[in-house]
């Protein structure tokens, strides 16, 4: 079957490589999403175990579409009882890049009136709408004048990890933590540190990578259980599997912030995603910080003096760079911010810039190596790009 996955911009190459390794076959990278084939078994470890994903779609029907009225006879000509009955709930999202319609809500609506009329003419009724936790989540995407109609097998954004029952001002997507993990290159080969954690989100997205645990363990929820298709033998033979290949990590985690509500939010959604133990958590300013001497990665998502404010972001971001040229020599640093004028306070030389999105705000994601003593070196770093489609 063919299918699509949904994830962040900047994000697509990691997903591809994350689909290849489940075994996706006929690959195509798109702007802010990913291309394949597979069958039920890929549709379901996709959902369970892809970590740069937002959601997993089934495309149904494709069309050209310029006028409401030609939405409305196109959505009717589908034969949506051979995805639901009368008893079942449905509901719709749209996303519209088109000048032929204006507002993804009155598409939408559009839809949903063609879906309840064909019902209604077949039988008199017509099945419920409900936003929640429908039976049957549909999604159309226009852009341009080209309608694409998928069944959404996720449901809730695959973001929702269900650990985080908390969070402070400002955190950062799990998507987007899992997704930086993964283009730092860390091989689970040394030390992860997080020294300004907030909820705690990069040092758990660390720890289930760690140890190989599925970012959706905790999840229960997914549409395609309640598709009529859906096989609850291959389900349980699935999370037996991903269960079986947990592994073991022998290198510490840690996660550390100054905030003492950051802390005790920490741990509480370290114990909610039921890796206890898995990760060390400390109440310290970054200034203070003592990382152990041995081979280690630190990622950091500071404030951008965007949604939490600070006196002197100049002078803040300053302080980071002294204590990184003081303390972590030998270490990989990751740091990722909007703010690029306080980026450049640093006063370090990245190695590497990845422009990533985190929300609407455009970031770098720079890493710098720390050397042993003072390495000084005229390379210019490495830029990459989210993709285009």
């Amino acid at each position: 079957m063919n299918l699509l996955a949904k994830t962040l911009q900047g994000l697509e190459d990691v997903l591809a490589e994350e689909l290849k390794a489940l075994g996706a076959k006929r690959i195509k990278v798109l702007k802010r999403a990913v291309e394949f084939e597979g069958d039920k078994t890929l549709l379901y470890r996709a959902n369970l175990e892809l970590r740069t994903a937002i959601r997993i779609l089934m495309p149904i029907k494709t069309f050209r579409v310029r006028h409401e009225s030609a939405l409305y006879s196109k959505i009717k000509s589908i034969d949506w009882t051979s995805y639901m009955g009368l008893k079942e709930t449905f509901a719709i999202d749209a996303t519209i890049h088109s000048p032929y319609f204006n507002h993804s809500k009155y598409v939408a609506l559009k839809s949903k009136d063609a879906i309840a009329d064909q019902f209604r003419e077949k039988f008199d009724r017509r099945p419920n709408v409900n936003i929640i936790n429908p039976s049957l989540r549909i999604n159309i995407h226009i852009n341009d004048d080209n309608c694409i109609v998928s069944l959404d097998s996720s449901g809730d954004s695959l973001h929702r990890r269900a650990y985080r029952q908390e969070k402070v001002e400002a955190p950062i997507n799990e998507v987007l933590a899992a997704g930086m993990i993964l283009l730092s290159g860390w091989k689970r080969d040394c030390l992860f540190m997080d020294a300004m954690c907030g909820s705690g989100t990069l040092a758990i997205e660390a720890a289930l990578y760690a140890y190989n645990i599925p970012p959706q363990w905790q999840r229960d929820y997914f549409c395609f259980k309640k598709w009529r298709d859906f096989d609850p033998q291959l389900w349980a033979s699935i999370r037996a599997t991903a269960e079986s290949n947990f592994r073991k990590h022998e290198f510490p985690i840690l996660a550390s912030d100054l905030d003492f509500k950051a802390v005790r939010i920490t741990e509480r959604n370290i114990l909610t995603a039921d890796i206890e133990g898995k990760i060390e958590v400390e109440r310290k300013k970054f200034e203070k910080v003592e990382p152990p001497q041995q081979k280690g990665i630190l990622m950091l998502n500071p404030p951008y003096d965007e949604r939490l404010a600070i006196k002197d972001i100049k002078a803040f971001y300053s302080e980071i760079g002294d204590k990184l040229k003081n303390s972590f020599a030998g270490y990989e640093a990751w740091i990722i911010s909007s703010n690029l004028p306080a980026l450049k306070s640093i006063g370090l030389r990245p190695s590497r810039k990845i422009s990533l999105y985190n929300g609407t705000l455009e970031c770098k994601f720079l890493k710098f190596e720390m050397y042993d003593g003072s390495k000084k070196t005229n390379r210019k770093p490495r830029e990459d790009h989210a993709p285009e489609a």
